[in-house]
């Protein structure tokens, strides 16, 4: 591979995306492939500081626009220092949400619109994935799934602004159809990762 390849997830809160990005990156590891892994927001030292202001529960006064420009921040920092690099090298990257979340949560569920996604033109600087995985469950399921953990300050946002995020999501998968991979994550996590393999290997190939 001359140039890397890049790989997303996406999905709400209780999607599985933490599961299935570890199954996934053992299985390119074990077929020989050089695989960065890293998250959204975060990922560098700089990027995760920033993390750290976004999900504090505490700055639960924070401006919708003021989360927007956060988020894109720590994007252009991952994109500049990791992923670009790492792809420059031939390797494989795969991140924990990128651009895609930043349109659903903030274009969508806070309704900013097509600002994101100006936004954030800047901050990936033309460094857009190669297959975006995006994990579907409708929000009240997710919500279940991590009832019992201490929730961030977006997992605290209402109902109502979750199932904007995911009308977002699915309004996306068929805007980009090439590009984004819709799978049922209400399935186990045996058959969402053999579907994911699936895809995977037969591009990688």
């Amino acid at each position: 591979m001359n140039r890397g390849y890049f790989i997303t997830f996406e999905g709400g809160d209780g999607s599985g995306k933490s599961t299935q990005i570890r199954i996934l990156m053992d299985r390119l590891r074990e077929s020989g492939y050089d695989v960065v892994l890293t998250r959204e927001p975060g990922g560098t030292e700089i990027s995760e500081k920033i993390r750290e202001i976004i999900l504090d529960p505490a700055n639960s006064d924070m401006d919708d626009m003021t989360e927007a420009l956060l988020y894109a921040a720590a994007r252009a920092q991952l994109v500049s220092q990791l992923i670009k690099p790492a792809l420059e090298e031939g390797k494989v990257v795969i991140c924990d949400r990128f651009v895609d979340s930043s349109i659903a949560y903030q274009g969508f569920g806070r309704g900013l619109g097509d600002a994101v996604g100006v936004i954030n033109t800047y901050a990936v600087d033309g460094c857009m994935p190669d297959l975006t995985i995006l994990l579907k469950l409708d929000p009240a399921r997710g919500s279940s799934r991590i009832a019992g953990r201490e929730h961030d300050r977006i997992e605290q946002a209402s109902d109502g602004f979750h199932r904007k995020v995911y009308e977002g999501y699915l309004e996306l998968e068929a805007k980009y159809p090439e590009r984004i991979l819709g799978i049922d994550a209400s399935g186990t996590i045996e058959e969402i990762a053999e579907e994911i393999a699936r895809r995977v290997g037969a591009i990688m190939k």
